[in-house]
């Protein structure tokens, strides 16, 4: 049960900073937090993402999130699953989603304009997932290995490839090593 605290807070943190720029407040407690294991892999990943979450202010990361995932006509990064799965947005894995989030009783908010396959909103179906009380119909292995694991992996690498990350170049290291982490133990 640990474990899946664990897991969802990193879901969750991940969710918050994929779907906007931080506040100045997230910065300041990224920045404080204290690392049990800092020689580890997941350690080592966090001690960089502390680093960079000290030293930038929240409205020069609005800057690096708009270029990264918004752009004029699109970002740098595009984050959606359907895109890195069919080179296409809307697409089949889309469909395959909401049919997911539909037996979860999950349905996309109608103030949001983003499709439900944004890396964001996977990201919180796993936090959801994973505190939900008694059994969800859909468990976190099912959905991570449908929804997230076929392109998730490849969409960090990219952001951590991309011109105008810096803080969300350690995040993604953050995430890659987590992803791994999740890919291991749901075998």
């Amino acid at each position: 049960m640990e474990q899946d605290a664990w897991r969802a807070q990193h879901y969750a943190l991940l969710a918050t900073l994929l779907s906007a720029p931080p506040s100045q407040n997230l910065l300041d407690e990224i920045a404080r937090i204290d690392i049990t294991d800092p020689d580890s892999e997941m350690g080592r990943a966090w001690q960089g993402l502390k680093q960079v979450a000290g030293a930038v202010q929240a409205d020069e990361l609005e800057q690096e999130y708009n270029d990264l995932f918004i752009g004029l006509s699109e970002g740098e990064v595009i984050p959606y699953g359907s895109y890195y799965q069919t080179g296409f947005l809307n697409e089949k894995p889309l469909a395959a989603l909401r049919q997911d989030l539909a037996l979860l009783g999950l349905e996309r908010q109608q103030d949001k304009k983003e499709p439900e396959d944004h890396i964001a909103a996977e990201c919180d179906v796993m936090r959801l997932i994973l505190t939900a009380q008694g059994t969800p119909v859909i468990d976190a292995a099912t959905f991570f290995k449908k929804h997230i694991s076929p392109w998730a992996n490849q969409f960090f690498a990219d952001l951590a490839k991309a011109d105008s990350a810096v803080f969300y170049r350690q995040l993604a290291h953050v995430a890659s090593v987590f992803l791994q982490s999740e890919l291991q133990s749901i075998k």
